[in-house]
């Protein structure tokens, strides 16, 4: 039971789970979407609209406060808390929801931009399964370093995308490359791109990219 006076450990588990695109019940595949920093469940639902195919329904949960953690990704992860284990809870609630509409984890993608993209991929090496894919648009792993040793199991060939520009204001291109090779340690289908000069934000080439994924993800 959530009480509402008692959740500053888990401040995003009170907060909407917002849904667009198929109906949940009658989805065959879903992608979870989780936004950045100062944005909103609608907004990266908005941007969903933008590859949404018939067949696949799409779910945002919301941030408190529209922030998932206050410090930058790459600051000591305790400077983080709760925010960070919260977000990766909010994750883990949504993939249950689609799992009790009968569509299984290795039918659902994560994607997330931002503070989004991180958490994505932290969830997804952190709790390593088949998954229909992983989206990291402008993010990477969470913490100060990374430490390949860390992570440990077997994403099956999940397949995974990361976009990011190579002088992203907020993202070190650097930690881009290290959460490819995370992701390549546990076995999964790693795509990155990186991209000359753009800003901190999403391209025509990553939303094709993403289309085709889910293009295959519902066939």
């Amino acid at each position: 039971m959530h009480n509402p006076h008692a959740n500053q450990d888990a401040p995003h588990q009170d907060q909407p789970l917002e849904m667009a695109g198929t109906e949940l019940g009658d989805a065959t595949a879903a992608t979870i979407l989780v936004h950045g920093r100062g944005a909103s469940a609608r907004s990266i639902l908005q941007m969903g609209g933008q590859f949404h195919q018939q067949g696949l329904a799409l779910l945002a949960p919301q941030a408190l406060g529209s922030t998932w953690y206050p410090n930058p990704f790459t600051a000591p992860v305790e400077s983080n808390e709760p925010g960070r284990t919260s977000g990766l809870q909010a994750i883990e609630d949504a993939i249950e929801r689609v799992n009790e509409a009968g569509i299984s984890t290795d039918r659902i993608m994560l994607l997330g931009f931002s503070q989004g993209a991180c958490l994505a991929s932290e969830f997804v090496t952190r709790t390593p399964r088949r998954y229909g894919g992983l989206v990291a648009l402008s993010g990477g792993l969470i913490g100060e370093t990374i430490d390949t040793d860390e992570y440990e199991g077997d994403l099956e060939a999940t397949p995974a995308f990361l976009g990011c520009s190579n002088v992203d204001p907020h993202i070190p291109e650097q930690r881009v490359h290290e959460t490819a090779t995370v992701l390549e340690t546990l076995n999964a289908d790693v795509e990155t791109r990186i991209y000359d000069g753009m800003g901190h934000t999403v391209n025509q080439d990553e939303l094709e990219y993403i289309s085709g994924m889910v293009a295959e993800l519902l066939e």
